[in-house]
């Protein structure tokens, strides 16, 4: 009897347990500008999310650019809480486009160039994961001392809009494998 052969770190890295969720949508209408919670929003491909200071910009100056969306786990929304000695931290704090439980967004990008990853959100949403969000001196005054450093490892990651779509609320988040290598 011969066994199946172990997987490979390639196979290893685009399994993933179950689907993620979307439990907040936040638009940033302007710079520094509170946060705009909402139950859904229409993710315009090589824009970002209508409503957003980050789509407003001009076409041009966004094509090819890797921060159209910028999303967090909602697990680590505790552990940003714990390091900075608060009993929760709400998610318009971290100034973050999309909450998403379940799903371990560092994990969804693509450790191969030629076997990219992509998320694809509700039923048409497709977004590229294209590096860590690194959090902004402004954490400090959203969340005290301390909370740039809080923030640092839990802050997210930003992401390409690849394919538009509307994105609602309790959509389900999954992580899939691309036929072909992603642009850029």
């Amino acid at each position: 009897m011969t066994s199946a052969p172990a997987p490979t770190l390639r196979d290893l890295s685009q399994r993933f347990a179950q689907a993620g969720r979307v439990e907040a949508i936040l638009l940033r209408p302007a710079r520094r500008a509170p946060m705009l919670r909402v139950d859904r929003a229409d993710a315009i491909a090589e824009r970002g999310l209508q409503g957003d200071r980050s789509a407003a910009r001009a076409a041009g100056r966004l094509a090819g650019k890797a921060r159209h969306v910028t999303l967090i786990q909602a697990e680590h929304l505790a552990a940003i809480a714990a390091l900075c000695g608060r009993g929760s931290v709400g998610a318009e704090l971290p100034r973050r486009n999309l909450v998403v439980s379940g799903l371990n967004l560092l994990a969804a990008r693509s450790l191969f160039r030629e076997a990219p990853l992509v998320l694809r959100i509700g039923d048409a949403v497709q977004l590229e994961i294209t590096g860590p969000c690194e959090p902004c001196s402004r954490m400090e005054e959203a969340l005290g001392v301390g909370g740039y450093n809080a923030m640092r490892g839990h802050g997210g990651v930003t992401a390409r809009v690849l394919v538009g779509g509307l994105l609602r609320v309790g959509d389900r988040v999954r992580c899939e494998t691309t036929a072909a290598p992603l642009l850029g």
